[in-house]
């Protein structure tokens, strides 16, 4: 679709910047204004309606490895500039239904990702161009070059995170900030983090079984390969990816 860039920077359809400048009034200050008041509906529309997922679901630990550098960059990632969970407001209250289910049961979750921006999405894939680094390689994909990580499915050019809805979690005791034993740690990019790897211990499977049937319940559909990624089902925002700053 052809678009129009307007003053604010928001892109408005050529066919409605046609129909408006057509019904503009002839004073040039009058359609001036008009035409920002276009651009700031536009904006309105377009923008997301994100929530502090730890505000709705106490106990919940918040993790943000990107936020720091904890992570298989080794460096804090573009677009995070505060370690908050921010999530669409659906993903976030099944988010905190998840979090009381658990609670039932002495068990919590505490969650390394969240909404992620475009931006972060493209520090990883500048990442992937760069020499490997074999320690961040030991711990992060020992047996997967870092060459086939994209390929692999592990690391994507577009990821569901940015749309808002898609979460990285594991299971915790509750008052503990500790992962129970899952197999692998997260971000661990290696068949054993399939959801259905089976030379993994029993307890590990035991423990990704309870997770995704703890997120199933509550409207999350698990990523095969990643066994602590979770998408909501019915994603409000499913075709768009967004590059606001977590802050």
């Amino acid at each position: 679709m052809s678009v129009v860039p307007s003053r604010s920077g928001v892109v408005v359809p050529v066919t409605v910047w046609m129909t408006v400048m057509a019904r503009l009034p002839r004073h040039p200050i009058t359609a001036l204004a008009l035409l920002g008041a276009l651009a700031c509906a536009s904006a309105a529309e377009d923008a997301p309606t994100f929530v502090d997922a730890a505000s709705l679901a106490p106990g919940l630990v918040v993790d943000l490895r990107y936020a720091g550098a904890d992570n298989f960059v080794g460096e804090r990632i573009d677009g995070y500039e505060a370690p908050r969970c921010l999530l669409t407001e659906p993903a976030a209250h099944a988010l905190a239904g998840v979090q009381t289910d658990l609670a039932t049961e002495g068990l919590g979750l505490v969650v390394f990702d969240c909404y992620r921006p475009q931006r972060a999405v493209d520090h990883f894939v500048r990442w992937s161009r760069e020499p490997a680094d074999p320690a961040a390689a030991a711990r992060h994909h020992p047996r997967v070059p870092k060459s086939e990580l994209f390929a692999a499915g592990y690391i994507a050019a577009r990821s569901g995170h940015s749309r808002g809805s898609t979460v990285d979690v594991a299971l915790v005791r509750a008052g503990s900030a500790a992962p129970l034993e899952l197999g692998t740690p997260f971000d661990f990019f290696d068949p054993r983090s399939h959801g259905d790897a089976g030379d993994i211990p029993a307890a590990a499977r035991a423990n990704r079984a309870l997770l995704q049937g703890a997120m199933e319940r509550r409207g999350f559909r698990p990523y095969p390969a990643e066994w602590w990624h979770f998408t909501l089902a019915n994603e409000p925002y499913p075709d768009s990816y967004f590059d606001l700053p977590v802050r």
